[in-house]
């Protein structure tokens, strides 16, 4: 109830226009506040010289970003367009022999970057699990698979395996982990998918040819076995628009990652969190603007990194994850991700396979804590992932509470009485304090405690009433337009379903 029903045009107008306003308020604070902060000493790590004929810096603080589309930005590229390239040509010549291509020409990437015994090494846990999905048990698999990734996650055996690595270099760190990681979770996904399915006969080559697939292989997103398995074995036949699409899809990359770079010379979000001695003298608009913002760029990041995984991947015929949900739009932690792929990982093989249709109480709590577990591990345990994962997991299971009583009851009683459109607005009130619930609990992992605690303090303490009810209600503006957007989205897509349905 609440979500069917529109509100009227006025009112979203309104909506509209008091949202755009704090936004552009907050900006404007933010980037006042970068150009005072530029040349602070606590800033010299991170803000670097960048457009110098304008005058402007640029913030660097995210070592990932600069490696990727600044050092190692040339490496990546000729990497890829290799794997376009020889993908194209075995396509046109030997299209059943394709998938053997990508393998190859993967391990003889993995080979040339990361060097001979860190393959060996790979290839070990690839066949360790492997010999597990022959007993048949999906229990064992899973197991093997956690206590695999466990060793690439805690000492000693980290430490160990990283001495595989042959060579030094800026990005090598982030190799390893990225592809040991991926590779650990790709080879559990086939042994329990083997599991599932024995009468289909997996074989070594199926694991290595899904393993080594060079787009997806470092930094994912991850594709479920038999969903890889079943479109690399079809024929590769491309539907009609689909290549303007993967244009258009090329082209958004590029564009979010000069939109990115200019961002960066005017605002030093990722910066300014560090110098809580200086965030501390922000007004309480820009302290929230500067949390929001921190969650907006790792999505940005996010979806860059998977939409240019994703256009090489759909070159290659295959329908890949799809980048994830953005930020703006989640006001629920039931769609709350950040890799869409390790997502439907999860909720394949633990969420979903315990808590079933999560409509129970007891068993969502399991089948929460379950996947949260998996999720730590994932992440590497430490204390600041420990509190992410209590959070965001008190936070699940606190939606499907709240939601079990107002289904029951006085509540429920109270909400039949109201009409439609008042329903959306109470549920959107909620809404939009679960919002701010979600960035508190997500900065925590993607910034600091300590930056944390100083916005929970001024948004609810110090702040309260006026900044409280100022942010609750701009928030509030923002979830109607959200909730506004799905219903005519869902409205789009009944039409195009009775479409089809009609006879010719």
């Amino acid at each position: 109830m609440g979500i069917k029903t529109t509100l009227p045009v006025v009112e979203l107008g309104l909506y509209s226009l008091v949202l755009s306003g704090a936004l552009a308020y907050a900006g404007r604070s933010l980037l006042e506040a970068s150009q005072d902060g530029a040349h602070r000493k606590t800033f010299r790590e991170s803000v670097r010289p960048g457009w110098e004929y304008l005058g402007r810096k640029m913030d660097v603080a995210d070592f990932e970003w600069v490696m990727w589309f600044t050092n190692f930005r040339n490496i990546i590229i000729f990497a890829l367009s290799g794997h376009v390239l020889f993908a194209k040509l075995c396509t046109m010549v030997a299209p059943q022999l394709r998938s053997w291509m990508y393998a190859v020409y993967g391990v003889l990437a993995v080979l040339g970057t990361m060097g001979p015994w860190y393959l060996i090494l790979l290839l070990g846990h690839c066949v360790g699990l492997y010999v597990a999905s022959l007993l048949g048990q999906p229990w064992l698999c899973l197991t093997l698979g956690l206590a695999s990734l466990a060793s690439f996650k805690m000492d000693p055996l980290i430490s160990w395996q990283s001495g595989f690595v042959t060579g030094t270099f800026d990005l090598q760190d982030v190799l390893f982990h990225g592809g040991s990681s991926f590779t650990v979770l790709r080879c559990t996904s086939f042994a329990l998918e083997s599991c599932a399915h024995p009468d289909r006969r997996y074989s070594l080559a199926d694991l290595l040819k899904y393993n080594f697939y060079l787009p997806f292989f470092f930094f994912g997103p991850i594709m479920t076995f038999d969903r890889f398995h079943a479109q690399v074995s079809e024929e590769p036949v491309r539907p009609e628009g689909e290549l303007w699409r993967i244009q258009a899809q090329a082209g958004l990359s590029a564009v979010a990652i000069v939109a990115v770079d200019i961002f960066f010379h005017f605002f030093y979000i990722l910066t300014i969190p560090s110098d809580l001695k200086f965030a501390s003298r922000l007004p309480d608009s820009a302290l929230a603007g500067l949390a929001y913002s921190n969650l907006v760029y790792d999505w940005v990041k996010a979806a860059v990194l998977f939409g240019v995984v994703n256009t090489v991947a759909r070159l290659d015929h295959l329908d890949p994850p799809q980048p994830p949900k953005c930020i703006t739009a989640l006001y629920v932690f039931g769609e709350t991700h950040f890799d869409r792929g390790i997502n439907d990982w999860l909720c394949k093989y633990v969420y979903d396979h315990i808590g079933g249709d999560h409509s129970s109480v007891i068993p969502e709590l399991a089948a929460s804590v379950a996947t949260f577990v998996v999720t730590t591990l994932w992440l590497g345990p430490c204390d600041i992932v420990y509190l992410w994962s209590v959070l965001n997991c008190f936070g699940l299971n606190f939606e499907l509470w709240v939601q079990k009583l107002a289904e029951c009851g006085l509540l429920a009683q109270i909400e039949a009485r109201l009409s439609e459109q008042m329903s959306r607005r109470v549920r959107a009130l909620f809404g939009a304090i679960n919002f701010w619930a979600i960035i508190m609990y997500n900065l925590v992992s993607l910034n600091s405690l300590e930056f944390t605690e100083l916005v929970a303090r001024r948004l609810l303490l110090t702040g309260f009433p006026q900044t409280t009810m100022a942010v609750l209600f701009v928030t509030y503006c923002g979830v109607q337009l959200v909730k506004e957007r799905e219903r005519t989205l869902a409205l789009e897509e009944d039409e195009q379903s009775k479409d089809k349905e009609k006879p010719e």
